[in-house]
């Protein structure tokens, strides 16, 4: 048996091995980075505004004044519900784009 311990291999399983830990390293860097990134998105023209960090975990909501409507409540709760779903898909996309300049065109679910 060769002395990378499968025949044939040589260097490369070595290789392979450094660059895989080098990954996992830049993979954990990028998920800590964007996980404590601020994220914002707003519905109803800016009624509504949630601040989300990268690990899909809400930082805030800002609801204006002017659309707190006692006699339309579930205008309210459907703006909330639009501004925290588009916030999370945020999240969700920079998470992703910043996940595939690490690994490239190996499509890994994150």
């Amino acid at each position: 048996m060769a002395r990378g311990g499968f025949p044939g291999m040589g260097g490369n399983m070595q290789q392979m091995m450094m660059r895989a830990q080098k990954m996992q390293q830049d993979i954990q860097r990028v998920q800590e980075e964007v996980g404590s990134r601020e994220l914002e998105y707003s519905a109803g023209g800016g009624a509504v505004k949630v601040t989300i960090y990268g690990r899909k975990e809400i930082k805030s909501v800002e609801i204006q004044p002017e659309v707190v409507d006692p006699d339309d409540i579930e205008m309210l709760q459907d703006l909330i519900v639009a501004a925290v779903n588009g916030a999370v898909a945020l999240a969700e996309e920079t998470m992703n784009a910043e996940m595939s300049k690490v690994i490239g065109g190996m499509n890994l679910p994150f």
